[in-house]
C-alpha cells in the first residue's frame, strides 16, 4: 500500500484529492495537512511515501518544502497539485524531482492517470530485484512505442495473445487458477495458455504450484504475485493499443 500524504490549504481541493485517492487502488491517505510546518511534522512521525503538494498556501510554499526535503536528502516523492501555470514554477517543481505536475483544475482521468504511472514505478523500483532496461525506459524515455515488443517474447508468443491471458488473470486477482480455466474464458487451447503462464512465471509475474491427482498427473494452480500487478496492467493495456 502506497501511504499518501495531502498539503493542501483549501479544503475543498483537499477533498476532492481525498475523494480522488481513494478511488484509486493501492494508495491510501496517510494523513491531511494544509501547510508546511504541519507537514515536516507529520514526516517526522509517519510512514509518507508520496506527497500531493500544493504551491501557494498561506504563509508557505509548496516548491520551497520540496527544495529543502531534496537539500536534506529525503526522497520522499512528491506530485505538485496547483494553480500555478508560470514556466519558473514547473521548472523548479521537475528540476527538484517531482514525478508529476497537475494544473488546477483536473479532472479524475488526468488524476489517476498520474497515480496509476506513479504505481507502477513504486512497484517496479520496490520489487527487490533488478530491473530490465526496458521496464527503466518507461519513466525516464516515456517510452510507450507499441512497435516494439517490451519483454522480447519468446519465438511463438505475441503480445495481443499474452494481453487477452493478462486480463484475465487480473480478475482472478489474489486467487489461484489453472491453465484449463483460462482457456475456458479466452477461447485459447490450453496448450497454449501454458506456454504463456510458463513465461509468466520465468519473469516472477506467477507463481505456480503443482498438486498431483489420483491419476499421478500433476495440476498445476498459479497466482498472481502482488508485486507484478503493474506488469500485467501493462500487458492488458498493450492488448488495447
Amino acid at each position: 500500500m502506497i501511504h499518501v500524504l495531502i498539503v493542501e490549504d483549501d479544503p475543498m481541493v483537499a477533498k476532492f484529492n481525498r475523494v480522488f485517492l481513494e478511488k484509486v487502488s493501492g494508495f491510501t491517505v496517510a494523513g491531511e495537512v494544509n501547510d508546511t510546518t504541519t507537514a515536516w511534522a507529520f514526516l517526522e512521525n509517519n510512514d509518507v511515501d508520496l506527497i500531493l503538494l500544493d504551491i501557494y498556501m498561506a504563509n508557505t510554499n509548496g516548491l520551497d518544502m520540496l527544495v529543502e526535503l531534496r537539500n536534506a536528502g529525503i526522497t520522499v516523492d512528491v506530485i505538485v497539485i496547483t494553480a500555478a501555470n508560470d514556466y519558473p514554477s514547473i521548472q523548479r517543481a521537475l528540476h527538484y524531482g517531482a514525478v508529476d505536475y497537475l494544473i488546477k483544475p483536473f479532472n479524475f482521468e488526468r488524476f489517476k492517470k498520474a497515480l496509476l504511472k506513479y504505481r507502477q514505478k513504486f512497484d517496479l523500483m520496490n520489487g527487490g530485484k533488478g530491473v530490465r532496461q526496458e521496464e527503466l525506459d518507461v519513466f525516464l524515455l516515456n517510452d510507450h512505442r507499441q512497435d516494439v515488443n517490451p519483454l522480447n517474447l519468446p519465438k511463438g508468443l505475441t503480445t495481443l495473445t499474452l494481453g487477452r491471458i493478462a486480463r484475465q488473470i487480473i480478475n482472478w486477482e489474489q486467487d489461484a487458477f489453472s491453465a484449463a480455466e483460462i482457456a475456458d474464458v479466452t477461447g485459447i487451447s490450453r496448450v497454449s495458455i501454458s506456454k504463456y503462464l510458463k513465461y509468466l512465471v520465468g519473469l516472477d509475474i506467477l507463481k505456480v504450484e503443482a498438486s498431483y491427482q489420483v491419476t499421478g498427473r500433476p495440476l498445476h494452480r498459479y497466482q498472481l504475485n502482488p508485486e507484478s500487478m503493474n506488469m500485467i496492467h501493462s500487458l492488458v493495456a498493450d492488448e488495447k493499443s
